[in-house]
């Protein structure tokens, strides 16, 4: 446990300064969720009362389309977060799924730690901002790379982002995140195709 608090200490630092105090305050509050490879920690229609930072795995966030199809929309890898952020903050029924590509370790912030995080810690405000900045980002790259980037530049950015995925993850999952099949995949893997 010693050491996924200091991993935790580390994944917050990325965001904000804290001091000791502060961080025994937050060790105090926080919860250490270990989810089974494969296992679904969020579904389609539930409301999203949390956001799991990563400390050691891989989540994947995906979508169920009208064809009944799994559409990956994102990873979240070490020392990033997942959530439905928009079902997490209105407290409505949400559009994604989350679910554990591997064993995975996340510190899990609910929305009322949230809060108190905001009120006692000094950056707290900052703290939510950026968070909510990624994922501003991770929605705008996503949907930019949709729109205006061949599939071999939104392969390269996949890479660039998420170093050694084409390990971890089924290919099929990356074929859906890319939006393309995996026979393009393939073909893009193996530089048979540069359009």
């Amino acid at each position: 446990m010693g050491n996924n608090f200091e991993s935790i200490r580390a994944l917050m630092q990325h965001y904000i300064e804290i001091d000791d105090v502060e961080w025994e305050l937050c060790k105090a509050m926080f919860t250490v969720k270990h989810i089974k490879k494969k296992e679904i920690v969020l579904s389609e229609g539930e409301i999203c009362r949390d956001i799991y930072f990563v400390v050691k795995g891989l989540l994947r966030i995906y979508f169920v389309d009208q064809n009944d199809d799994e559409k990956t929309f994102h990873f979240s890898v070490e020392n990033t977060f997942a959530t439905d952020y928009r079902s997490f903050l209105r407290e409505i029924p949400g559009d994604f799924y989350i679910q554990a590509l591997e064993d995975t370790t996340v510190l899990v912030v609910t929305f009322e730690m949230l809060q108190l995080l905001y009120a006692n810690l000094r950056n707290g405000e900052k703290l939510g901002r950026l968070i909510a900045e990624d994922y501003f980002i991770v929605f705008n790259d996503k949907i930019k790379g949709i729109y205006t980037q061949t599939p071999l530049q939104r392969y390269n950015s996949m890479n660039a982002t998420f170093p050694r995925i084409l390990m971890r993850v089924p290919q099929h999952y990356i074929a859906s995140y890319l939006n393309i099949s995996p026979v393009h995949l393939s073909r893009l893997k193996y530089g048979i195709d540069e359009l």
